[in-house]
């Protein structure tokens, strides 16, 4: 990773930031995006007190909003003439369901359009660095999940869970189709499942809901080290060149969901994900 140029999205704490961390350690040059100025500044001070004379920098922006996604996109243009890796990390659940001032559902806008959006805004200049890689973190939440291009942001029978099932079941669909339109350009693409990880996520929400949350970690959740390990793997390891359209587990391959690996449903997806992009 010695000198290639990295973005990390969601990278002010949890697993981006140890991703990003651990990439530094490589060589790479890092463009870190995130919402919170005063946590990304913390991280940026920390990142470059742990490793003195690193390239890094910390760009802002809600990638719930288009319009923050297209404006942060344009700024890591301007400092980036390549980007090897593009590590979409980014993500939240939502208890109750609003929409944007964009008229979408955060669930849907931040982990499944922010993904979207941002990578179709880097495409270009990824493909003009290849070889390259776009890794995009899913979850093993999606399995049990089916879109529903009827309703695809869940205005009717609105659940937290059931949003991020689905925004997660997205995440893998959007990378089948990448990797199909990407083949033969030298990009990869792949996704992965980090697992369930002790990180401040789900924190944003209240009441039961964030109970039912903050117990499962505390019984379940691996460290973030752990988690960051296969994001690090699909962006860094030779063992992965030239390895396009999969999901991963633990640094290994893993089948996704039957509804996960259907073409159809992954080509309709960027249809309307385009179309509500306005792209």
């Amino acid at each position: 990773m010695q000198g290639k140029t990295v973005i990390v999205t969601g990278a002010s704490s949890g697993i981006g930031l140890i991703a990003a961390r651990r990439l530094a350690t490589m060589g790479a040059r890092l463009l870190l995006v995130g919402r919170d100025r005063a946590k990304g500044e913390a991280a940026l001070r920390d990142l470059k007190s742990e490793q003195p004379g690193i390239d890094a920098r910390f760009f802002y922006g809600d990638l719930m909003m288009m319009a923050e996604t297209r404006r942060v996109a344009a700024e890591l243009l301007a400092v980036a003439p390549r980007i090897d890796v593009l590590l979409n990390n980014a993500g939240a659940i939502f208890q109750q369901r609003e929409v944007t001032s964009e008229g979408l559902e955060r669930t849907f806008a931040l982990n499944h359009m922010g993904y979207f959006l941002l990578t179709s805004l880097l495409l270009d200049r990824i493909k003009a660095s290849a070889p390259a890689r776009i890794v995009n973190v899913a979850s093993e939440a999606h399995r049990g999940a089916k879109l529903d291009f009827s309703d695809l942001q869940i205005a009717q029978g609105y659940s937290g869970w059931r949003a991020y099932r689905r925004s997660k079941l997205a995440n893998i669909l959007f990378t089948r189709e990448l990797a199909r339109r990407l083949d033969g350009s030298g990009v990869t693409a792949n996704c992965l499942h980090p697992g369930f990880v002790a990180t401040g996520f789900g924190d944003n929400n209240a009441g039961i809901f964030r109970c039912v949350i903050s117990l499962g970690k505390s019984l379940m959740a691996i460290s973030p080290e752990e988690g960051a390990k296969t994001s690090v793997y699909l962006a860094s390891s030779p063992a992965v060149a030239g390895i396009s359209g999969l999901y991963f587990d633990k640094c290994a391959p893993r089948p996704p969901a039957k509804p996960a690996q259907d073409n159809a449903a992954a080509t309709a997806l960027w249809t309307a994900s385009a179309r509500l992009a306005g792209a």
